[in-house]
């Protein structure tokens, strides 16, 4: 079957399953991963596509979440959103509605589709201090984990990917590298990465794409903007508005799919060494 005869039929299942709301949760594999980064790039990419799109920041109120970054200060939270998200989330000047929903708070069973009927919903998602995530980034249809292309930190995604897997059952990951430097060689730590999900976790890894490092991040921060508003024409910005356009493409899947049960052998596998990812 062709790709687009794939994609109408992801579509028409869509339609009819009356689902229109994609959720993506984006997680940073590490400290400077680049993960909030991220999901305010796609947000402002997805905006400039015509979307609706809210970001529900799990980070709020701490420095370098989303709402720091755009300089926002919504009334609510997801907790209180039943009120109406129109009063309760910020809009930023990039278009993304933009709604704290810290962990801990008594949210948990509010599915943001119920809230968000159209468009997609981004949860800028924060771990807990077992390196798990909460029950709304669970939730999501997809989850983005952001890592950079290093040797310590691919080593690191791995170890953390690995955690997730077995805490929360999950048969799929996508994820992104960001901060490259040698678009080869991150080519080449995408395709490892993923082949070592599948080989020695049996988890679909999917490469969601890559962004380049571009100076004009720091600078968009300053100008409490991401880079894809700022400056849209840099590298950056070129790349996330590419990974934002692929996520249409991204085929509907059920949520909730849990991974084989650990008594499989498959699941057994050592963790391999860093260079049988990183190489």
């Amino acid at each position: 079957m062709s790709k687009r005869v794939t994609d109408q039929a992801d579509g028409l299942r869509r339609l009819l399953a009356q689902t229109p709301t994609r959720v993506v949760a984006v997680a940073g594999m590490g400290p400077g991963a680049g993960a909030t980064t991220t999901a305010m790039n796609l947000g402002a990419a997805l905006v400039q596509q015509g979307k609706n799109v809210l970001l529900l920041d799990e980070h709020c109120p701490k420095e370098r979440s989303a709402c720091d970054g755009w300089a926002i200060d919504p009334l609510g939270n997801l907790a209180g959103a039943r009120l109406g998200i129109e009063r309760a989330a910020a809009r930023a000047g990039s278009g993304v509605h933009v709604l704290p929903a810290p962990p801990g708070v008594a949210h948990d069973a509010t599915d943001p589709r119920s809230m968000w009927p159209s468009g997609v919903v981004i949860v800028d998602a924060a771990f807990d201090g077992e390196g798990r995530l909460s029950a709304l980034a669970q939730g999501a249809d997809e989850l983005l984990l952001v890592l950079q292309p290093h040797p310590a930190c691919i080593t690191s995604a791995y170890a953390g990917i690995k955690r997730l897997h077995y805490a929360h059952g999950l048969q799929q990951m996508r994820f992104l590298v960001n901060g490259v430097t040698d678009v080869d060689a991150a080519q080449k730590v995408m395709s490892n990465l993923a082949n070592a999900g599948s080989r020695y976790l049996a988890l679909s890894l999917q490469p969601a794409g890559l962004v380049r490092s571009d100076p004009r991040l720091a600078d968009a921060w300053r100008l409490r903007q991401t880079a894809v508003e700022a400056f849209p024409a840099s590298a950056a910005a070129v790349d996330f508005r590419r990974v934002a356009d692929d996520m249409g493409r991204w085929p509907w899947r059920e949520v909730g799919v849990r991974a084989p049960s650990s008594s499989s052998p498959q699941l057994q596998q050592p963790l391999q060494p860093s260079h049988a990812v990183a190489a």
